[in-house]
């Protein structure tokens, strides 16, 4: 029901595209998170119907989603809890 990826900068066009396609074949897929590894960020694809998928973006530490295939609730700052991200450099 729930598939769960950990996104890489080589494979994140992948993972959203032919992969997604790929994934939805499958019968019992209903929920698709993917997730960054260089910032705090989830996205969200939750099945409505067979050819619609919503979608919803996190990207606070503070935020929650709720993750219906587990009936449970998932805080940003509890999943990358010790997660040191990269300083990102500002144009001055």
């Amino acid at each position: 029901m729930l598939i769960v990826e950990i996104l890489s900068p080589t494979t994140e066009a992948f993972d959203r595209g032919d992969k997604f396609t790929h994934y939805k074949s499958i019968p019992s897929f209903r929920e698709y998170l993917l997730i960054a590894q260089h910032r705090p960020h989830v996205g969200q694809y939750i099945k409505q119907s067979e050819a619609v998928w919503s979608y919803q973006e996190f990207n606070d530490l503070s935020a929650a989603l709720s993750v219906s295939a587990l009936d449970c609730r998932l805080v940003l700052e509890e999943l990358f809890q010790d997660v040191v991200f990269p300083a990102i450099s500002r144009p001055q």
